[in-house]
């Protein structure tokens, strides 16, 4: 259950972990550092509050890339502190937060990990004290932390933070990197298919020489373009298949990406 760590830049470090392939974020100023996402329980958070401080005694800011569990269910340990997120995060915590842990719990019992369906039961869910919708600058001390809604993504309330000193972007789930160089993209209720390619843009924008994706490790500016141009055709062909021109094996056949996440596209709203 211990993760490693991943020295993206000076004082920029990415945590990744075998569990759901997760990867977390630590950013360090001067006189305080940044959290980005807190992982999955709180024995999994207090885990990675252990590991921080063998990087860093200063005190610390949490912040969301989205509210999914595995992201924003491990904060206990960091408490008290600054929570940030969009602030659509803390209404999709308050509103699903238990119906969440029903399912995790029941998929943890399932896959024959009792720790980690009881930790989830047992866990506190903590919602952002601090929210925005735009763009907000976090003051680490001698370094900034840009927290930035891309726009509608994986999920309606996505984060993801800039350190523009070390050209680095914690992209949470509006990235992922599988195995085998396929991004995943885990569809959610709330992702907006058509939208996600300018979230990308977005990101590219900011000119990343390294972004950390929410799954799997860091890529480059190379890597979301690729993907960007990935989703654009996965776009239209929904839209073909919408309109009758196509069928979904035909879909599937044409597609870059393997045929559960082209199915999964093509399933979005």
């Amino acid at each position: 259950m211990t993760g490693r760590w991943i020295d993206v830049a000076e004082g920029v470090h990415a945590r990744r972990y075998e569990e759901l392939d997760l990867t977390v974020g630590l950013v360090v100023g001067a006189e305080r550092c940044l959290v980005v996402d807190t992982r999955g329980d709180l024995e999994q958070g207090a885990e990675l509050a252990a590991a921080i401080r063998e990087k860093t005694p200063l005190p610390w800011t949490v912040v969301y890339t989205h509210a999914h569990f595995d992201h924003a269910w491990g904060t206990e340990a960091f408490l008290p502190c600054e929570v940030w997120a969009h602030e659509r995060c803390a209404a999709e915590l308050a509103e699903h937060a238990e119906a969440d842990r029903a399912k995790w719990v029941a998929h943890y019992r399932g896959e024959g990990k009792p720790e980690i369906a009881e930790a989830i039961a047992r866990t506190t869910v903590a919602a952002p004290d601090h929210t925005f919708t735009g763009r907000v600058e976090v003051d680490l001390g001698g370094r900034a932390a840009v927290l930035l809604h891309p726009g509608p993504a994986h999920t309606g309330h996505d984060v993801v933070v800039h350190v523009p000193d070390a050209g680095v972007v914690f992209a949470g789930d509006v990235v992922e990197h599988a195995e085998a160089g396929f991004s995943a993209f885990s569809f959610s209720d709330e992702t907006d298919l058509t939208a996600w390619p300018d979230a990308l843009d977005a990101i590219l924008a900011l000119d990343p020489r390294v972004v950390v994706p929410g799954h799997g490790d860091p890529v480059d500016a190379a890597f979301v373009r690729y993907h960007r141009d990935g989703l654009h055709e996965l776009i239209s062909l929904k839209a073909g298949l919408g309109r009758g021109e196509t069928t979904e094996v035909a879909a599937v056949a044409a597609s870059r990406y393997p045929s559960d996440v082209t199915l999964a596209a093509l399933a979005t709203p």
